[in-house]
């Protein structure tokens, strides 16, 4: 397995509307439309390479993220070729991984995510892109 590509990364907001006049300015990006993915119960947004995600309902993960922790970063998020070849390599090579299927992710493409035990601390995203 070679190394990939930094896709983007995903920081965790009480709010992303009040959470764009911060973002935009950094980036120089345009804040895209806020996507509902209620099967996550998150909503997200993108201001350029930066995921700025929402809870939807206090029962969220991210909401007891937000509790534990606080605003910030939440996971970094790496674009693979081929999701489903990359999880399998990761799983033989002893990963902790959360999802071991893809699943539907943000702007339509496949994501799965790494445990942060087998990361250091921090969690980590894959993602292929055209889902």
């Amino acid at each position: 397995m070679n190394g990939f590509p930094l896709d983007h990364v995903g920081v965790a907001v009480a709010s992303i509307r009040d959470s764009v006049a911060t973002f935009e300015p950094i980036t120089g990006a345009t804040c895209s439309s806020i996507e509902e993915l209620p099967e996550h119960d998150v909503n997200v947004a993108f201001v350029g390479s930066i995921e700025l995600i929402e809870p939807r309902s206090s029962a969220s993960p991210l909401a007891r993220f937000l509790s534990r922790r606080g605003p910030g970063i939440h996971h970094v998020a790496y674009r693979v070729p081929d999701l489903r070849a990359t999880l399998k390599d990761l799983n033989t090579r002893g990963f902790h991984l959360i999802d071991e299927e893809p699943r539907p992710g943000a702007r339509g493409h496949l994501v799965a995510f790494i445990h942060p035990k087998s990361t250091g601390g921090t969690l980590i995203e894959l993602v292929q892109h055209g889902g």
